[in-house]
């Protein structure tokens, strides 16, 4: 099981040699053109949007729970990683996942606005918990029993059932790039168009999934490939976009370069005008494509390993400054001791309350 680290002071000490550049640093595009967290935000946002007086109420009581109730901001634990790694892989480390009600647990004494995972999960609990935390039913997954493996996330549950058992939101990922995105991009835009009819909040998973984007690099995360996922993503109307933190750039260029040939469409101006190579400027760059931050990004905490809260404060800070709207933190928080993820939790969201963290 992981163990926790010593626990520096401050949020500068956790992020080290980076604190400077992370915490001084000022954006490429100015904050002025976003619209940023802020206690008003589902008024301010959504209450001009078509999402009926339902959704506004799902997306108020999801705003309005946990340590960052109120503030615009959000921290959300998912575990739908029995399904997509297998249960032996996401909890061997920490067998007592394997029961359901201690994932709800962790989320509720962990502070989160609200815990994301399986239909059977939240249905197995839902008469015990649904009033105390909001419920995010995670609609389709990626099974890895099938043989030989293939990668493609398909519908295990449908709209309905998680209205059943009290779902504030629904989410579902999108492989955007594979062979069958076009099909997943269907099923999940007509799948939130039935959660907002029924009143819930559609949260997406713009993940890239194609062997094109692995070249010199891997471009899964690159801003210019991250930030068209997202643009997407808003487009079939998620509310809130899940998106992995960039880690490069000119994923377009990389790809064109490697087939010999054009693909898709891109700009000289996104390279020199709206991004750098500084982790700020290429998460802004992902935020400018959920239209100019009116649907938020939240970005993933990645897997769990030796330096689990640093490196979630710095994904954190990035996350804040570049004008995101939170974490979605999963394996970091479960697979260690309960009281340890619980710590993880509150550290992050101790980054969001911090008035110290600036939007860049």
């Amino acid at each position: 099981m992981v163990t926790a680290l010593s626990s520096p002071s401050t949020i500068a000490d956790w992020l080290g040699a980076e604190a400077e550049t992370l915490l001084d640093y000022e954006a490429k595009v100015s904050k002025s053109m976003l619209h940023l967290p802020g206690p008003d935000w589902v008024d301010r946002i959504f209450a001009h949007s078509d999402r009926n007086p339902q959704v506004l109420r799902s997306l108020q009581q999801l705003y309005g729970s946990g340590r960052l109730a109120n503030t615009g901001y959000l921290s959300i634990l998912p575990v739908d990683q029995g399904i997509e790694h297998s249960a032996g892989a996401s909890f061997a480390p920490n067998p007592m996942y394997f029961d359901p009600q201690n994932i709800v647990e962790l989320a509720i004494v962990g502070g989160c606005n609200a815990v994301a995972t399986t239909l059977g999960v939240l249905g197995s609990v839902s008469r015990r918990y649904a009033h105390k935390i909001p419920f995010i039913v995670k609609l389709n997954h990626n099974e890895l029993l099938t043989s030989p493996n293939r990668f493609d996330q398909i519908m295990f549950a449908d709209v309905e059932q998680a209205w059943n058992l009290g779902a504030v939101a629904v989410g579902a990922t999108i492989y955007f790039g594979s062979e069958e995105s076009t099909r997943q991009i269907q099923e999940v835009s007509a799948a939130f168009q039935r959660a907002h009819e029924l009143g819930m909040a559609t949260i997406l998973w713009c993940y890239l999934r194609s062997s094109d984007f692995k070249q010199d690099q891997d471009y899964h995360t690159a801003a210019d490939l991250t930030g068209q996922a997202n643009h997407l993503g808003v487009t079939i109307e998620a509310d809130i976009i899940k998106q992995k933190l960039p880690n490069n750039n000119n994923g377009y260029g990389a790809v064109a370069k490697a087939q010999g040939t054009s693909y898709g469409k891109t700009h000289k101006l996104v390279y020199s005008d709206l991004t750098t190579d500084h982790p700020i400027d290429l998460t802004r760059y992902q935020v400018l494509n959920c239209y100019a931050g009116r649907m938020g990004l939240i970005n993933s905490g990645g897997g769990s390993g030796d330096n689990d809260f640093a490196e979630a404060v710095r994904t954190a800070v990035i996350n804040k400054r570049a004008g995101g709207m939170g974490l979605i933190s999963g394996r970091k928080t479960f697979q260690r001791d309960f009281k340890e993820g619980v710590k993880l939790f509150h550290l992050i969201q101790d980054v969001y309350l911090s008035d110290a963290v600036t939007i860049a």
